[in-house]
């Protein structure tokens, strides 16, 4: 009966956040175009391929991404002060838990708010990257201290160095959880990032991996770090009304900042670490990509890739732009699928 209800209540709230998301999404869209929250294109002969394939863009309002964390935030928010205040069914609806939810929502507030720097900086061409933003090292250092503020939380606060691996069970790993913390959240930060490149991309591989995320929470019985993967699912549904090709707005860095390290954050508190490649095999892709481009450049001064992150490449072998989130969306299904499959089959196997 408990079960039952909980799974009631994720459905109501990401019903509520879809629909409150998609209500604000047009004040969101004009406050965006009325502080000029426009895209700037890359200039200058470093990126040629990507110039020449995303010029028509330049315009564009970015900073879309509010639009899911200000839902997300909003409902955890209000619904946490109406049930301090009036309790009966609003604590049904409250999903803040300290040891359940404090931390993504603290990881994904601090995330989109540098991130909204980040976008607004780019925006007025302000910074050392091309096209203004930060510089790729300096989101790695923002990373890097969100990194350890919460491998330290995990690790001194709340007790935690087990690593699951499926099929052979817990394993405690002392200190060595901290790099590995790090490790997950600062390369799901990075692939995020270089995963927002086309329409509705980033937002549908992130809403899988949030479908799959929120199920293994349900399953060990977290229900308020699913109700909050719930809320997250449903701003994802209302912002990829707008954002899939055409976009009407661009995600920019304050969501995929803050998507990409909320996504590592929940693969912790529910110890999928290992599986985390099967729930966004595509952010796994697009950073590999990067990193194998940049080594070749390096080591042998030619390149791999006509252009990275990946889904450039395919761009640039004249592939419509629908078409490779189409199929990016299509194997982060199967990908998300097979990973499931993984994670109860092993939990079968536990017992």
């Amino acid at each position: 009966m408990i079960i039952q209800g909980e799974a009631v209540r994720i459905i109501i709230v990401t019903t509520i956040a879809f629909a409150v998301a998609l209500i604000m999404t047009p004040f969101w869209a004009r406050m965006l175009r009325r502080g000029s929250f426009e895209k700037q294109i890359r200039t200058g002969t470093e990126t040629p391929v990507f110039n020449e394939l995303h010029t028509r863009k330049a315009g564009t309002p970015t900073g879309g991404g509010v639009i899911i964390w200000s839902t997300v935030l909003g409902l955890a928010i209000i619904f946490g002060l109406l049930s301090a205040f009036f309790h009966g069914v609003w604590d049904y609806f409250n999903f803040l838990n300290r040891a359940e939810t404090y931390l993504p929502l603290a990881a994904l507030t601090i995330a989109a708010l540098l991130g909204l720097i980040d976008d607004w900086c780019g925006t007025l061409g302000i910074g050392g990257a091309p096209g203004g933003g930060l510089k790729v090292r300096h989101k790695l250092i923002i990373y890097t201290l969100i990194a350890a503020i919460g491998a330290w939380w995990f690790y001194f606060r709340l007790d935690w160095d087990v690593l699951a691996v499926p099929f052979f069970g817990n394993y405690s790993i002392g200190w060595w959880y901290i790099p590995i913390f790090m490790f997950i959240i600062i390369a799901s930060a990075f692939s995020a990032n270089e995963t927002d490149g086309l329409d509705g991309l980033l937002g549908g591989v992130s809403l899988f991996a949030f479908v799959a995320l929120t199920t293994v929470a349900f399953t060990l019985n977290r229900f308020d770090l699913a109700a909050f993967g719930g809320v997250t699912i449903g701003a994802l549904l209302a912002f990829l009304w707008h954002n899939i090709y055409p976009a009407k707005f661009f995600m920019g860095d304050t969501g995929s900042m803050s998507l990409g390290i909320v996504i590592g954050v929940i693969a912790m508190l529910t110890n999928t670490t290992l599986l985390l490649p099967f729930f966004a095999i595509i952010l796994v892709i697009e950073s590999l990509s990067v990193i194998i481009q940049l080594t070749s450049k390096k080591l042998r001064g030619k390149k791999v890739f006509l252009s990275t992150p990946i889904h450039h490449h395919f761009e640039a072998l004249g592939w419509p732009e629908s078409q490779i989130t189409m199929r990016f969306w299509i194997i982060s299904i199967v990908f998300v699928a097979l990973g499931l499959a993984l994670f109860f089959i092993s939990k079968t196997f536990s017992y």
